[in-house]
């Protein structure tokens, strides 16, 4: 059993997911806002292990279920920065500001 508490697991977890949030939500450079992303993924992993190691059944459910959240991270994460180095190579910008070829 852990001697850390669940409240310090959980506390880190919320500070990571608050400054991923932040940078989703102010910052207009897309590696910014991946980066950011990712920050919000860490933070439900911490979370998976913190519950697995001090839930009501501790088991390795908690940490398999972060190698498959960290697994789709990286994809996702691989996913992104290709499609950005696509949109630079045609728009020459990284402002998410100004990727609106939908809207067009």
């Amino acid at each position: 059993m852990s001697s850390i508490p669940l409240s310090v697991y959980l506390v880190v977890a919320l500070l990571l997911f608050c400054i991923g949030m932040f940078g989703v939500l102010t910052k207009r450079n897309a590696v910014i806002v991946l980066i950011s992303i990712e920050l919000m993924l860490n933070a439900v992993m911490i979370n998976f292990v913190a519950f697995a190691i001090h839930g009501v059944n501790p088991g390795i459910t908690g940490q398999v279920f972060a190698l498959f959240g960290i697994t789709v991270a990286a994809a996702e994460a691989a996913v992104g920065l290709a499609i950005l180095i696509a949109l630079y190579r045609n728009r020459r910008t990284v402002n998410v500001d100004e990727m609106d070829l939908m809207k067009r």
